[in-house]
Parts: structure tokens; C-alpha cells; sequence
């Protein structure tokens, strides 16, 4: 059994299900929206976050790093060569300025259960429980998420499972007695346009979903809304038309305004934030107006927000 890499978990969150929440968020994702606002979730491996505003000069990295990737600045801080760098994490330890810190950490499962059940007062008082997020956690390795859906399900915990369902259905099945609710993404309709900012087709994703009602799955259907994506009365109903007509069953849609709060952390990985400033947020009548379109269309438990 693989251990994935945990790149956060997120006490008290209130976004990411029902209740007071904990939320692991777990590294490796296939797919790669445009706009995403966790970029140290891309890869599957450790990565080192470099902020170098933050960096004092001290030269601690340089000396520290075996394997010579850091080097003095003309301007008195230091530049990373990340050619050089294995993501040891030693210049992070070793960092005054906090300028440097560590994206993926590995748990074993009973290191994560003994994690999320330090809330579980939280959770019992509000009706929340446990989120896995990503990245992707649909395709971490199984073995290892299917033995701790099942031990938080045992021990009494709500399981939620945050997902853009690009993963192979027997996945879904394995944990599928162990969820209370799959938070899905819907991000766009037309292939071309999910080809553009997601990457990949969209046919998987909606034949999961499917399938996922079928097998009696509580599903949340989750819109991140983007104006030059997706922020239109067309999509909007596209998305109605494919639930009725394929029977899904729908507790909640959440309609997700899109925001670029996680654009400093590109250059902090030395990526460029690709869609830049062609991106932008509904305006709060469009939100309205969208939500009113699910409403009237009988999805009475529609939300902006998470």
C-alpha cells in the first residue's frame, strides 16, 4: 500500500460539507484547470514553496542544502535552482525568515484517523465530520483511502469525498459504503471548452456521475463559476437538462464564484498563473440569477458558496 502525500489539513472548515469540518487535502491531480487556486496539489511528489520576499539573506539554505541548488542573489537574497532540488526539506528547517516550507507530508492512516479525531467534539456538535479533498483523492492509492474511509465510517465519523470524478469507477465503488456524500465538480458541458481549462474530456466525469447515482449515492453537485468559462444562463441550463434527463439524484448545488486568491502561490513554485487576468468572477446579479435558473428548475437547495 502507497502513502500519499498530504499537502493540508484544514480544521474547522465550514465549506466543504455538512457541519463543522476537517479537510485533507491530498496531493496528485489528472486533471489541470486553468484557474486552480491549490497549484502545490498538481503533483503527486513533495514540492518545496520558495517565497523569496520573505528571505532575510541569512545564507542558511546555502550552506545547509547538499545539494548546492541555492546560491546568493545580487540583491542579498537567494535564488533556488530547482534543477538541483530533491525537496529534502532541510533549507526549510533550517529557513529564519520562514521564506521556505514544505508542500506534502506523509501520514499513515492511523496517523491521519488520530488527526481528524482531535475535532470530533466539532463534528458531533454541528453534524460535520470529515472531507477528503485534493488534488484528487479518487486517485491516490486505494488500498490506502479505502481503508481509512472505512475506519472513520466505523468509528462513526462522516466521510465526505470532494472530487472532479476523473477516476476510474471501480474507485468510487470501493469506498462507496463508506460515504455520506461526493461533493462534484461540473465545470463545463461542451468537451472542447472542459478540454481548453481542464485538460482532459468530460466524458468520464459525467458517466461517473451517472453511475453514482444509480448506485444510490448522495451526490452535491459544486459549479466553480468563471466569466470566459462558464458563467452563462446557457451552461447553466445545459447542466439541469443532463441531471433530469439522466435521473440524477441531487441534495445540493453549490455555485462556486470564482476567485484568484491562490495566484501568489504560482511564483512561489516558479509557475506562471497561465489564465492571468483573462479570468473573472460573476457579479453577484449573475449569481443570483443563476442560482434562481436551478431553482425554478425544482433544485430548491441551491447555494452560492460553498
Amino acid at each position: 500500500m502507497a502513502t500519499p502525500y498530504v499537502f493540508n489539513i484544514q480544521k474547522y472548515s465550514i465549506h466543504d460539507g455538512d457541519g463543522i469540518r476537517t479537510t485533507i487535502f491530498f496531493k496528485g491531480c489528472p486533471v489541470n484547470c486553468a484557474w486552480c487556486h491549490n497549484p502545490e496539489s498538481q503533483r503527486y511528489n513533495k514540492e518545496l514553496l520558495y517565497f523569496r520576499d520573505r528571505c532575510t539573506g541569512c545564507g542558511k539554505c546555502i550552506t545547509k542544502c547538499p545539494n548546492g541548488a541555492n546560491t546568493m542573489g545580487e540583491d542579498g537574497r537567494v535564488i533556488l535552482d530547482r534543477s538541483k532540488c530533491n525537496a529534502c526539506g532541510i533549507c526549510a528547517d533550517w529557513c529564519l525568515g520562514s521564506a521556505r516550507d514544505m508542500a506534502g507530508k506523509e501520514y499513515t492512516v492511523k496517523e491521519l484517523v488520530k488527526e481528524a479525531e482531535k475535532d470530533r467534539q466539532f463534528y458531533e456538535q454541528s453534524g460535520g465530520g470529515i472531507t477528503l479533498s485534493g488534488g484528487e483523492v479518487m486517485v491516490q492509492d486505494m488500498d490506502y483511502i479505502e481503508q481509512l474511509c472505512k475506519i472513520l465510517h466505523n468509528k462513526g465519523y462522516s466521510v465526505d469525498i470532494d472530487t472532479c470524478g476523473y477516476a476510474p469507477y471501480e474507485n468510487f465503488k470501493r469506498i462507496l459504503p463508506y460515504v455520506d456524500t461526493f461533493l462534484y465538480d461540473i465545470k463545463a458541458m461542451d468537451n472542447d471548452v472542459h478540454k481548453k481549462f481542464i485538460g482532459v474530456d468530460n466524458t468520464l466525469i459525467l458517466e461517473n456521475l451517472k453511475k453514482l447515482s444509480a448506485d444510490g449515492a448522495r451526490i452535491n453537485i459544486r459549479i466553480p463559476t468563471i466569466v470566459g468559462v462558464n458563467a452563462t444562463e446557457e451552461f447553466m441550463n445545459d447542466v439541469i437538462t443532463f441531471l433530469k434527463e439522466n435521473s440524477i439524484s441531487v441534495k445540493q448545488v453549490n455555485l462556486l464564484p470564482y476567485h484568484n486568491t491562490g495566484k501568489h502561490k504560482y511564483s512561489k513554485l516558479d509557475r506562471d498563473y497561465a489564465v492571468g487576468e483573462l479570468l473573472e468572477k460573476p457579479s453577484a446579479e449573475s449569481m443570483e440569477l443563476f442560482k434562481n435558473i436551478f431553482v425554478k428548475n425544482g433544485f430548491n437547495n441551491t447555494k452560492i458558496g460553498g
